[in-house]
């Protein structure tokens, strides 16, 4: 029997029993949680250079706009947004941040979990202040707010 007749042989014993361990891996994965897929991407450290609204801004020397990942606050122009906005503005305006592409939204945004020098998560610090809400729909009670 030559040897290629043989790793096929082999391949469709296997092969069965490769799926359910397949499958069982990528349930780990996604039962990490977010905090593990942060930790395994591609970090970008940069200072922000302008807040756009309550959750979003952009990094110095990058021209993408970054949407941050765990909250929703109101738009600039709505009932809450100015004040959500300020928040913002004085929690990383200036500030060096550490930030990890987890998600892409629908209008092409990088959706990032953002990090301060002192290790504060920003999306925490928002719901902590009240100028946000954790986004339970996407999030399902990542900061114990849902």
């Amino acid at each position: 029997m030559t040897e290629y007749l043989r790793a096929q042989q082999l391949h469709h014993r296997l092969r069965p029993a490769l799926f359910p361990l397949a499958a069982f891996a990528a349930f780990l994965v996604l039962l990490a949680g977010p905090e593990a897929r942060a930790e395994q991407a591609p970090a970008l450290e940069a200072s922000v250079s302008k807040i756009l609204d309550g959750d979003t801004f952009t990094l110095n020397g990058e021209s993408r706009q970054i949407r941050v990942w765990g909250f929703d606050a109101q738009e600039w122009d709505h009932r809450g947004g100015v004040a959500a906005t300020s928040t913002l503005r004085g929690l990383i305006s200036g500030t060096p941040l550490r930030c990890s592409i987890l998600d892409v939204d629908r209008y092409g945004r990088p959706v990032e979990q953002c990090i301060l020098p002192d290790g504060r998560d920003i999306a925490a610090e928002m719901i902590r202040s009240g100028a946000a809400r954790e986004y339970c729909r996407y999030y399902r009670g990542y900061y114990g707010t849902c």
